[in-house]
């Protein structure tokens, strides 16, 4: 469904896709461009808004005692975010985990999947090992670069 607004024809069905992805991530603003247009939408975050991200911070806090003192941003094992969006740790809501802190993993092995604009990319080991930590919980918004597990 597409309204005209002068000369401009806006895309309201996309509008609202885009809305719907800031509502279920933790992003401020989301623009798309094509060669016809360049849609950008944003929000407002107030102060309350800021301090929801706490606790996606305290998720490392819950690793083994046994982690290192490293910080896992530092660890070299750690496998970062490569695209901001929606962690999800096993395929559907009934299936078990990708992996659990002390599996072993192979390179290539699916480690998580990050929902970004509706498209489900899975994110896979880089090299072999043990997981070590797992840094973020189901359902967890994440921001590029963010580290998402720890493999030694």
């Amino acid at each position: 469904m597409a309204e005209r607004t002068g000369n401009m024809q806006v895309d309201v069905k996309l509008v609202r896709q885009l809305a719907e992805l800031l509502n279920d991530t933790s992003m401020t603003e989301i623009e798309v461009e094509t060669e016809e247009c360049k849609i950008r939408v944003a929000r407002t975050v107030h102060a309350a808004a800021v301090a929801a991200p706490a606790p996606a911070a305290a998720a490392p806090a819950a690793a083994p005692a046994n982690a290192p003192a490293a910080a896992p941003a530092d660890h070299p094992g750690a496998v970062k975010s490569p695209m901001v969006g929606t962690a999800y740790l096993a395929a559907s809501p009934e299936a078990a985990p990708f992996v659990n802190v002390g599996d072993s993993v192979k390179e290539g092995d699916t480690l998580i999947i990050i929902e970004a604009m509706k498209v489900m990319n899975p994110i896979t080991a880089p090299r072999g090992g043990k997981v070590t930590q797992m840094l973020v919980a189901n359902g967890q918004p994440v921001e590029f670069d963010q580290p998402l597990v720890v493999i030694e």
